[in-house]
């Protein structure tokens, strides 16, 4: 008599074969390191925040020795002093990088629903939110990187440039590290409001135009035509994003002037804010 062996099923072992917010993560990451014109983007922010920088480091010292002539001195009254501005040094590329960064995360969000190319990653991740979460993140994470690491260079090319002047500073005078780090912050925010925006928009002119128009042409607006319309109106330019963000990197702070921590609050603000809106309406909206 034989017996014929019946194999008992076993539950298989194999584990991690969904989509998961990890992969997400990694997938996100490969779109953005492998698409040659997003890295050439991001290494001209770099260079552009680096350069401005030495340039302001040069233009310092100049100032520093026009202020030595009394004559000169007598011409310049109103200039600031150039001991005084020195330890700003690292984060002064901070404007232009920060549109440069606002404009690329338009352009990576806006771009995917310009091409189609955003339906194959909501039929891979059909929940949405945590494709758009997963976008945000690694995009924000690397304009921190870009903005601090840019910011530290920028310090240590500085300093041979203030040497022959005596205008060098330490990373432990204070608020200079903090300063640094914010100059990542205030990219990193800015990062996810310009994302935000190209979600919003789903348009790549139209959002680059909206990001940049927020964050520079607004309070020229504001500071030149409209701050003599009524007196609220410059107390409230105190809370748009770029000055929120110049507040951040901030070391001294003026009488009335939002601190460094009120000014991550407003600008984590608009961040937030923009970030709710866009998922509840990409949730809502056909792709």
């Amino acid at each position: 008599m034989s017996h014929t062996a019946v194999a008992t099923p076993t539950r298989s072992t194999t584990s991690g074969t969904g989509v998961n917010f990890t992969r997400i993560l990694k997938s996100e990451w490969i779109k953005l390191v492998t698409v040659p014109s997003t890295v050439i983007m991001l290494s001209i922010t770099v260079i552009v925040m680096i350069g401005l920088a030495a340039l302001f480091a040069w233009q310092t010292t100049v100032l520093l020795d026009l202020q030595g002539d009394p004559e000169m001195a007598a011409q310049m009254q109103g200039a600031p002093d150039a001991t005084s501005i020195t330890n700003t040094i690292p984060g002064s590329g901070l404007i232009f990088g920060q549109l440069l960064i606002a404009s690329l995360g338009v352009v990576l969000i806006a771009s995917e629903w310009g091409t189609g190319m955003i339906r194959s990653t909501m039929v891979a991740v059909p929940k949405r939110i945590p494709a758009l979460l997963a976008k945000q993140a690694v995009f924000a994470v690397v304009a921190f990187v870009v903005g601090a690491g840019s910011a530290l260079v920028s310090y240590l090319i500085a300093q041979p440039i203030l040497s022959p002047s005596e205008l060098e500073f330490g990373l432990g005078d204070e608020g200079v590290l903090m300063h640094i780090i914010n100059t990542g912050s205030v990219l990193a925010l800015m990062a996810i409001i310009a994302m935000s925006i190209g979600t919003l928009l789903r348009n790549t002119a139209g959002g680059v135009v909206t990001a940049i128009g927020l964050l520079l042409i607004l309070p020229i607006l504001v500071a030149t035509l409209l701050a003599g319309i009524a007196d609220w109106i410059p107390d409230a330019a105190r809370f748009l994003p770029s000055s929120a963000g110049e507040q951040m990197v901030a070391i001294t702070i003026a009488d009335g002037a939002l601190n460094q921590w009120q000014g991550a609050l407003v600008l984590g603000g608009w961040a937030l804010v923009l970030l709710v809106v866009s998922l509840v309406v990409t949730k809502r909206r056909d792709v």
